[in-house]
């Protein structure tokens, strides 16, 4: 179960789209899905009954909370628990469970462990803007014909700012820089990643930029006496596909009238990385001795370290409950 990406938490979706209705997401090549009991208890089962193999995203809640298999009617709480075997009132429940992965709330997302333990060896770690009550946030979602790890190193890249992003967020980058500029830029280790500083010739900090393991990236934009952020979480749904989801977060101009604005912003942004980012190949990021790489290719290097080493041979076991 989710080969090269296993035993780890990532976010997966805003915790409002799951209401009263079942929903499926595909995570690392496994098929999920996440519902609410009649208590808000959210949980997340594999989307395939222990049964027969039906997808339980088909099915519905009970008017107890429930979580209706479509085929035979099993019924299961957020945990897997199976509390109802129709016809069959001797059936021994505590064996029939459906497999089930940790899942919580931290601010506006849901996060997955993926691994189907109990419990789970630490809880996600996020940045505080994206948990917080100073920040007002907005969130747009897109879809990628890549592997997650190009996706992963495209956010984490700066040097591609003044080419990529020379018309946006790469601006004043490309306005300073020369053809004998040299960037520095300084990796600091941290508990939950790590922390990059880009100086320009000398300089001071251009902007600095946080990687939350496994896949998500903070990137602190400049503005003088105020916090703007742009979030880039990056989700495997399979070696070819990986769903983005981009968290705008600021402590000014907290009008809600504002969030299209600032969601188009967005959405130009990385869809001026997509096209580039879709033409890599290989699609899967190769160890580094296989690609040419520089100095200004540290973090990106950091990023395939953790990556080979922690988790491109991971995988968690497939059991039932």
């Amino acid at each position: 179960m989710f080969d090269g990406f296993a035993n780890v938490w990532t976010p997966v979706l805003l915790a409002r789209r799951v209401g009263r209705r079942p929903v499926a997401l595909v995570v690392a090549g496994e098929a999920l899905v996440l519902f609410r009991d009649a208590g808000g208890r959210i949980g997340a089962l594999l989307d395939r009954c222990p049964h027969r193999g039906a997808r339980l995203s088909l099915g519905a809640l009970t008017s107890d909370g429930y979580l209706a298999c479509p085929f035979h009617g099993w019924e299961f709480d957020p945990g897997g628990a199976n509390h109802h075997v129709p016809f069959n009132p001797d059936a021994k429940h505590e064996q029939l469970s459906a497999t089930s992965v940790p899942v919580r709330q931290v601010g506006d997302l849901l996060w997955i462990y993926t691994a189907p333990v109990s419990l789970p060896p630490a809880e996600p770690v996020a940045p505080d803007a994206l948990v917080g009550e100073r920040d007002r946030r907005v969130y747009l979602q897109r879809t990628w014909a890549c592997h997650w790890t190009r996706a992963m190193e495209n956010m984490l890249d700066s040097p591609h700012l003044p080419f990529v992003h020379r018309r946006t967020i790469g601006r004043p980058i490309a306005r300073l820089m020369k053809r004998e500029s040299r960037m520095q830029l300084i990796w600091e280790e941290q508990p939950w990643g790590g922390r990059q500083r880009m100086l320009l010739d000398g300089g001071g900090d251009l902007a600095t930029l946080d990687f939350y393991r496994p896949n998500m990236m903070a990137l602190d934009i400049p503005v003088p006496r105020k916090r703007f952020r742009v979030h880039a979480l990056v989700i495997p749904v399979d070696r070819r596909t990986t769903r983005l989801i981009v968290v705008g977060t600021r402590d000014f101009a907290r009008l809600g009238l504002l969030d299209p604005f600032f969601n188009l912003v967005n959405g130009i942004i990385a869809g001026e990385d997509r096209a580039v980012v879709e033409s890599s190949a290989p699609p899967e990021v190769p160890p580094a001795r296989e690609e040419a790489s520089v100095a200004t290719d540290r973090v990106t290097l950091a990023f395939r370290k953790y990556y080979f080493d922690v988790l491109a041979s991971s995988s968690a076991s497939r059991v039932a409950g």
